[in-house]
């Protein structure tokens, strides 16, 4: 199953999340993905020892790298600069997530790859946009888009403390914004033959995210506040917990549609045109009050009997409150394609899939995430080096083939 991208070349310059993740949809989809690393590795080859000890697996890298092939230069040195360039050169699309000055240092800028590689869709991935006083800030996803962007302030409770976001939100959705941007210069290109750079942002990312809240703001003056489960104004949009301790949340959001259904099935159907409840202004003003009503009735049963009873209101709309375990165990978590068998070498290693499907041209993973270098020799070979020539690369220090297990005669 090769995937709408077979036959497209990308080369990737990226570092831990965002530009791996973009680059590694694509490989999902088909691209020929060639990472160009250091000697050292990317840095999110480190998660395994962070978050895991003496793990034998790193999941997170996996996830972003699986298919694509590593080669690894020296970038300090121009003939490893050169051969970066010439691979770019031989490509589809260039995507990184280096800052702009270290770009500029390598000479792997976009002015500089657009003279060498005018056909080559340029996609660039920075913390905080292109221009400005901090263009070239540092930024981690938890920083530019999680805290500058306004999504932990939103998601604060009065007088509480900012949540911390879950490793590599704002780099997830970012990576996806860059190849939805890649998708269209491609069709672009297509259509006139002109390539371009595309940029996107974790910052910009993380303004979208919030853009809800954030026009309201800009169009009325006004900000949402953040929610609190004993006092929503939505008593009807809100989460409740069942007998057995399991969460769930209920979001009917049109009042008129919604709140029968909610007070029939807690058996309260008196409840519809009770004075405290009949509009959706007393529903707010008596939200209190509401709220430890239906937290009353819904303690009395387990949530798989509520389950039940939900089934038979088509107007009751709610979701269970799943743990990473219960996920694992729904069963539309399986049927919607969630996971992906990818090929290793005893057989297959079922992974989180890229969140896009295609009726006619179905994707498939081809490989785990390449170990460090493990490509070199093959990737160069492709550019016409002979092994004596990638032999003197190895000895000058100008290529690395890491762990490949590769031999050079």
């Amino acid at each position: 199953m090769p995937g709408p991208l077979e036959g497209v070349r990308v080369v990737e310059l990226g570092l831990w999340v965002a530009g791996p993740a973009a680059a590694g949809i694509m490989a999902d989809w088909g691209a020929d993905v060639v990472k160009i690393e250091t000697p050292k590795g990317d840095p999110a080859r480190t998660f395994q020892a962070m978050l895991g000890g003496d793990m034998p697996t790193n999941p997170p890298f996996e996830l972003d790298n699986r298919s694509k092939r590593s080669i690894a230069l020296d970038l300090s040195q121009p003939e490893a600069r050169a051969i970066a360039l010439e691979l770019i050169c031989g490509a589809d699309v260039f995507v990184t997530n280096l800052r702009a000055m270290a770009l500029e240092d390598l000479g792997l800028d976009y002015a500089s790859v657009q003279e060498s590689a005018p056909e080559t869709i340029y996609a660039h991935i920075t913390g905080y946009g292109t221009e400005g006083p901090d263009a070239n800030r540092a930024a981690y996803d938890i920083a530019a888009f999680w805290a500058r962007s306004g999504i932990a302030d939103l998601l604060t409770p009065p007088d509480g403390l900012p949540p911390f976001q879950r490793g590599g939100m704002g780099d997830h959705s970012t990576g996806l914004a860059a190849v939805a941007g890649v998708m269209a210069a491609l069709y672009h290109r297509e259509r006139t033959g002109e390539a371009q750079l595309v940029s996107t942002s974790l910052f910009r990312q993380g303004v979208y995210t919030v853009g809800f809240d954030l026009n309201i703001k800009l169009l009325w003056g006004l900000t949402l506040g953040t929610g609190m489960r004993d006092s929503m104004g939505n008593p009807a949009t809100n989460n409740y917990l069942a007998g057995d301790g399991k969460r769930f949340w209920i979001v009917g959001l049109e009042g008129a549609r919604h709140w029968p259904p909610i007070a029939r099935v807690v058996g309260h159907p008196e409840w519809i045109d009770d004075p405290r409840f009949l509009t959706g202004r007393d529903r707010a003003q008596n939200a209190i009050e509401l709220i430890a009503l239906l937290d009353e009735e819904f303690a009395q049963r387990p949530l798989a009997e509520w389950a039940e009873l939900f089934e038979q209101e088509p107007d009751f709309f709610w979701a269970p409150v799943n743990s990473p375990d219960d996920l694992l165990e729904d069963a539309q978590f399986h049927a919607a394609g969630c996971l992906v068998d990818v090929p290793d070498n005893a057989g297959t290693t079922p992974m989180i899939a890229s969140p896009v499907d295609f009726s006619e041209t179905e994707w498939a993973p081809v490989s785990v995430a390449p170990r460090l270098g493990e490509h070199t020799g093959s990737v160069l070979a492709e550019l016409g080096r002979d092994d004596k020539d990638i032999a003197r690369l190895i000895a000058d220090g100008v290529v690395d083939l890491g762990n490949s297990g590769d031999d050079v005669e």
